[in-house]
């Protein structure tokens, strides 16, 4: 293997698992109904809001663009941020649900993948928007926490993705330079964010994120793969992977 790659870093929401068509946008609608509010997110207008990175944000773009008279009375009453952290609250215990009940399995080859790093001696690394609360929940559920080196999550940064904020922040907790990393990324948001810190980038696509611009990606695919399930290339270096393994990783670098 080619010890220049020394960490493998990944996104969570639709990287990991399929998290914001399965979890995240359900956990969302089961909250709007607990607290009697008549929205609901449609896969579609999902996918738009996805737009916009972090839960709390979302909820407020939304009032903003949706439901301006209600976000001009919460405003005026001094009551939006206590509204927006109840209602995200609700929708994380909602999402911490679904994930106790089994309802959203880790995509094809993250499994095998984190362990197989694992066993080269390979760092790993969680970067993302999503609250720490659901990365770790997902974590606990379908692997280990205890596995990743840094997990780097919600608020901990000020400038969320496509910022490169988040990137930089783990790079510091690992003490490596980007050349020795790998990112494995769903969106273009996340792509940007990662370039953006230096780190050569692989995209798994996802319904949401199928049509994004992914031209500066190291390599695109629908997913990464299983000896049984092979994974298309879309774009990139390689068009022979079955399935992506650790040696595939390092020749990217």
């Amino acid at each position: 293997m080619n010890q220049n790659l020394q960490a493998l870093i990944f996104d969570v929401d639709g990287t990991l698992a399929d998290t914001e068509r399965q979890g995240h946008r359900v956990a969302f609608n089961q909250a709007f109904a607990a607290n009697h509010l008549d929205w609901h997110w449609s896969e579609d207008l999902y996918g738009d809001l996805l737009q916009v990175a972090g839960g709390k944000e979302r909820i407020r773009y939304y009032l903003r663009e949706f439901q301006g008279p209600l976000q001009t009375e919460l405003q005026n009453s001094q009551r939006l941020d206590s509204f927006v952290a109840q209602l995200h609250q609700a929708k994380t215990a909602k999402y911490q649900q679904l994930l106790a009940e089994g309802s959203i399995p880790l995509r094809p080859g993250v499994q095998r993948l984190i362990q197989s790093a694992r066993s080269q001696g390979i760092k790993l690394a969680i970067a993302t928007t999503s609250a720490v609360p659901n990365v770790m929940a997902l974590l606990e559920q379908s692997l280990d926490p205890g596995w990743f080196a840094a997990i780097a999550a919600g608020d901990v940064v000020a400038q969320k993705k496509p910022a490169p904020d988040i990137y930089h922040y783990v790079l510091d907790q690992l003490n490596l330079l980007p050349q020795n990393c790998l990112v494995i990324e769903d969106s273009q948001q996340g792509l940007q964010a990662a370039t953006q810190a230096g780190l050569t980038t692989i995209i798994t696509v996802n319904r949401y994120t199928q049509n994004q611009d992914f031209t500066s990606a190291a390599l695109v695919l629908n997913h990464l793969g299983e000896p049984d399930q092979p994974c298309s290339v879309l774009s990139g270096k390689s068009q022979k992977i079955n399935y992506l393994t650790v040696e595939d990783l390092a020749k990217l670098l």
